[in-house]
């Protein structure tokens, strides 16, 4: 049987500490949890690598705002990965659009060439996507192993359809995670519909940006029930 597996979005070293002390499988480290994550700092990174056993992913994003980059900051976005692959990390977190809606075929095929040999999850930039279908089939196109996604909608309850549709139209040629307003009371009834193997939360439940060690152990907990 297949052990579904849970991925946390940690926006400092704390919540990294408890995601793996509390069973999660994978870490995404961001900074900037108020514009939906940025890259985090080198120190940060080192030093999550050297305190997690899990696999430890990292988000490569400037700025908020929108995921269509200048010329300089797609040249930074590079730079930023061939420092981080350094340091021991064991994927990318990363989406560049065009401003039409759909992705940017060929910057992103440009970073996730030059992370490898490791994975590259395409971020929730996927949900402003116009066209799922074919942005699932550029996402495939560019090299990435996994897209996170609410099924283009605000959250992945009201996308669970979308959700559904995405992991069969895939068919194992890439992970759908789905990720964004996912919680343990609703992880249940989510994976039923659904069906991924990969699921993404914060696990944070008071306001704060430190993941909830409880919750994180009840994602799990339900996920394999």
């Amino acid at each position: 049987m297949n052990l579904k597996k849970i991925e946390i979005a940690c926006f400092n070293l704390e919540s990294a500490l408890i995601a793996q002390k509390s069973g999660a499988d994978r870490v995404e480290l961001c900074a900037d949890m108020s514009v939906g994550g940025t890259t985090p700092t080198i120190e940060t990174i080192q030093q999550a690598r050297e305190n997690l056993t899990i696999d430890l992913y990292v988000m490569i994003r400037l700025r908020g705002g929108n995921f269509v980059y200048s010329g300089a900051e797609f040249e930074q976005m590079k730079s930023e990965i061939e420092a981080i692959k350094k340091l021991g990390v064991n994927g990318f977190v990363f989406g560049i659009m065009k401003y039409d809606n759909t992705i940017n075929i060929e910057q992103n095929k440009a970073l996730v060439d030059l992370a490898k040999p490791f994975p590259c999850t395409f971020h929730r930039a996927f949900d402003e996507v116009l066209d799922y279908k074919k942005a699932l089939v550029d996402a495939i196109s560019c090299g990435f192993s996994t897209i996170l996604t609410s099924g283009t909608f605000p959250n992945v309850m009201e996308g669970k359809e979308v959700l559904r549709q995405l992991v069969i139209q895939a068919n194992n040629r890439i992970e759908i995670m789905p990720g964004g307003g996912l919680r343990s009371t609703n992880i249940s009834e989510l994976n039923e519909m659904v069906k991924a193997n990969w699921y993404h939360s914060s696990a944070i439940t008071d306001g704060s940006e430190i993941a909830n060690p409880e919750e994180i152990i009840q994602l799990k907990k339900k996920l394999q029930s």
